[in-house]
């Protein structure tokens, strides 16, 4: 077990390097303020470095809002903030001070989009927890399929490509006229149900013919989980705390 000082005293650390691929990001990305504290406790508990993506945003972010707000990533919000995006121990329900026995027990979400996708990290035996990939690897609840997708990356592979302009073609099929707008008028808790669903035959055929409200994110990721059960009889697991 790693002190504080350890996993943020080291050379090199990532968040120069982080900070320049955000800034020089083809789409639009809001990098929120942090607070310390909370970045300190949450990088303690994780036992991650500051050499890492990871630590480098939970450390010195309060998260990112990306491309127009269709994606947001977690960090660790300043409380009271503007934007009042979840912080990352939020979503992932920490304990209350460090506990060094506690690990999120299928994996570490770290990002959830507008539709109610969720990306995570796989914890150390993904397939215990019915999930794709490796340990390490970033999978992602895919809302048109109620699928985890291993993603073939690790966290700072992930987090560069999804800065890098790659969401187009990510979500070619999930995107229609005018979603820039619809998004935007959203808050930070807040995501788009869609009827009819994504997963039907419908909503595949042509995105831009459903109909989309805003709902709060927790009754998105409920409903999802609720389907998978109800259609699969397979529980996808713990999609994040919102």
């Amino acid at each position: 077990m790693r002190e504080l000082s350890q996993l943020i005293g080291v050379d090199e650390p990532a968040w120069p390097e982080l900070r320049e691929t955000l800034d020089a990001s083809p789409v639009s990305v809001e990098v929120l303020p942090p607070d310390g504290d909370v970045g300190g406790v949450s990088i303690l508990q994780l036992q991650v470095t500051a050499r890492s993506y990871l630590g480098a945003v939970v450390l010195h972010c309060g998260g990112l809002v990306v491309d127009d707000g269709w994606l947001r990533v977690f960090g660790s919000p300043s409380s009271g903030a503007e934007h009042g995006l979840a912080g990352l121990a939020r979503v992932n329900q920490f304990r209350g001070t460090f506990d060094p026995a506690w690990r999120p027990e299928t994996g570490l979400v770290v990002a959830h989009d507008v539709l109610g996708g969720v990306f995570a990290l796989n914890g150390a035996a993904p397939a215990d927890a019915d999930r794709p990939g490796a340990p390490g690897e970033v999978v992602y609840f895919a809302p048109d399929s109620l699928r985890w997708e291993a993603l073939g990356v690790g966290h700072s592979t992930w987090l560069a490509w999804l800065v890098s302009g790659a969401l187009d073609e990510f979500y070619a099929d999930l995107r229609w006229p005018g979603w820039e707008k619809e998004v935007r008028a959203l808050n930070s808790n807040q995501g788009l149900t869609v009827f009819p669903p994504l997963w039907s035959a419908e909503a595949r055929q042509d995105i831009s013919a459903t109909s989309r409200r805003a709902v709060p994110m927790r009754e998105l990721l409920g409903v999802a989980r609720d389907s998978c059960r109800q259609f699969d009889g397979v529980d996808p697991g713990f999609l994040g705390a919102v």
